[in-house]
């Protein structure tokens, strides 16, 4: 489709700010996007959605349109609802780059523009998906016309006699037609996600062709247009929070136009998964704060204030949550230059979902945030539920890694490990610190173990860990003295930097390669010093008992 189409719809409601001469350029998709250098996510030819989030002030306006003009985009889109009208800064920069400029008023969602976009460019290709998307203009808003991914898939199964489902990447329904036959059972959603996650891990390019018994299934990714769109340079960065689009038939004797069907389809998806990401904002930011209160030392009445805050986000209708815990989360990849943090953020907040519990927002009552390689879920429990057995006793390690280990297993492959670790459930802001202090000791007992994916939990740490906060200061002098004074008098003496060698060989749980890259040493040099740590110690790191110990000497000094 032409820019000038975009003009000429009434439903869209677009001003055009600046591009008149370039109104003939062709658009070929649409990315919604906030962050300041989307290069990566962009192939060229899209119109670029905005909500302004990048911009912090007029300096930041040029850079950012140099980025999209070099990317090869088409147009881009600003929206009214943040800064009310359009910065003069952007219209002069995109004047400046020749970029066409339109502004979207805040009465129109960016989900409304998407749908048009991908309604037009799919209709150019294949008029089936034109037909459909056009009868059912609404499917994809949040009133009581739409209806979501479900609307998509029955219409997929009416119109065009096919099954299909929406996976999560832990094997989760979250949307599946019911035309023709009933639900997918649990163990076959879980199959599937395990099967397209190795196939992804391959680099093919969807959809993968899987037979599973007696039924055909092909396997669509379904990716956001933010962390995870096309042009991400590592698989590994969105392989663990894609959705799938599973359809039950054989996609590899289909003509091109049905294809692009298909990819049409896992677009308009896509948009629901976009409004999912966009929901979790808030709750994401009310965890950093809590977290940083906490990991701060602030006062308890002040963390109390927080969750006041937060509780009722979290759960709507019911008041404070009496009971919180805590859920660590790492992924990492041997070998791999990969921000983690994000990637465990995403993971974990699809991970606490109860496996049972199918559509788009069920997270609802989870607040993840991330610092470092590491995510921490806050996670409220109703003092009394009567939905499910024991609820009290909030989330069980074993449960949470029972329900996702097979599909997970399968995407990390020989060279990725998901850990977790699970505090107990604590009754006050005063509690807080302490289940995340044993919540990362849960996760590094569980990197201990063998195996892609484990778990532990509270009830699996030494007595000695949960006793911590009281031991008296003349033993925890005595206890740090004994462990680590030989290791800074060899320090002072050799500059051998022992001890920051430790926290980084405890800190990265005993890998000897991330270890070497994160101190910029050879990994020879590396076991040298864990040598000569365990010479002077007479302590052996490959031993979980010693491992902690020494991390507990490491807090406590």
């Amino acid at each position: 489709m032409r820019l000038r189409a975009l003009l000429e719809s009434d439903a869209l409601g677009l001003k055009l700010l600046g591009g008149e001469d370039e109104l003939d350029r062709t658009v070929r998709g649409v990315m919604t996007t906030d962050l300041r250098d989307p290069s990566r996510y962009l192939s060229g030819g899209e119109l670029v959605l905005t909500g302004l989030a990048w911009r912090r002030d007029a300096a930041d306006s040029d850079p950012f349109v140099h980025i999209l003009v070099q990317a090869g985009v088409a147009a881009l889109a600003a929206g009214e609802a943040e800064l009310g009208d359009i910065p003069e800064d952007l219209v002069t920069a995109c004047a400046r780059h020749r970029l066409p400029l339109f502004a979207v008023h805040e009465s129109v969602a960016f989900a409304t523009v998407t749908e048009h976009v991908v309604r037009q460019v799919s209709g150019e290709r294949a008029g089936d998906l034109a037909a459909v998307v056009d009868r059912h203009r609404r499917m994809m808003t949040s009133g009581p016309a739409g209806g979501g991914p479900d609307v998509v898939l029955d219409l997929l199964g009416s119109d065009l006699d096919l099954r299909a489902w929406v996976l999560s990447p832990t094997g989760r329904l979250i949307a599946g037609s019911e035309v023709g036959g009933p639900a997918l059972p649990a163990e076959l959603c879980a199959r599937l996600a395990a099967e397209h996650l190795t196939a992804a891990r391959t680099g093919r390019r969807g959809p993968h062709r899987i037979t599973l018994g007696t039924a055909t299934y092909s396997l669509f990714p379904i990716r956001s247009s933010g962390r995870g769109a096309q042009g991400s340079r590592d698989v590994r960065e969105t392989l663990l929070s894609d959705w799938l689009l599973a359809v039950e038939a054989d996609a590899s004797d289909w003509p091109e136009e049905r294809l692009d069907l298909l990819q049409g389809v896992t677009q308009l998806i896509a948009v629901e998964r976009d409004r999912r990401d966009a929901a979790r904002t808030v709750r994401r930011r009310l965890a950093q704060e809590v977290l940083e209160l906490v990991q701060t030392g602030a006062a308890p009445a002040e963390i109390a204030a927080r969750l006041r805050v937060a509780a009722p986000v979290l759960l709507p209708g019911l008041g404070a949550a009496p009971h919180w815990q805590v859920v660590v989360a790492r992924a990492e990849w041997e070998g791999a230059e990969i921000e983690a943090g994000p990637i465990a953020q995403s993971l974990l907040e699809e991970i606490l979902v109860d496996p049972l519990a199918t559509g788009p927002e069920p997270s609802d009552r989870i607040a993840v945030a991330h610092t470092g390689d590491e995510a921490i879920a806050l996670v409220p429990l109703p003092a009394v539920s009567s939905e499910h057995d024991g609820s009290e006793a909030g989330i069980l390690a074993d449960a949470l890694l029972e329900s996702v280990r097979t599909p997970l297993s399968a995407g990390l492959n020989d060279d990725g490990r998901v850990t977790l670790g699970v505090s107990a459930a604590v009754h006050s802001a005063e509690g807080l610190r302490g289940a995340l202090e044993e919540a990362r000791h849960a996760r590094r007992v569980a990197a201990a173990r063998p195996g892609r994916v484990c778990a532990a939990g509270h009830q699996e740490l030494a007595s000695h860990v949960l006793l911590l906060p009281f031991v008296p200061d003349d033993v925890r002098r005595a206890f740090t003295a004994r462990l680590l004074d030989p290791l800074r008098d060899y320090d002072r003496r050799h500059r051998a930097e022992l001890i920051p060698t430790l926290e980084a060989f405890l800190d990265c749980d005993g890998s000897w390669t991330r270890c070497a890259t994160r101190l910029h040493l050879h990994v020879n040099t590396l076991r040298y010093r864990v040598g000569r740590i365990e010479q002077l110690t007479s302590r052996d790191l490959s031993r979980l008992e010693d491992k902690l110990d020494f991390f507990l000497a490491l807090r406590m000094s």
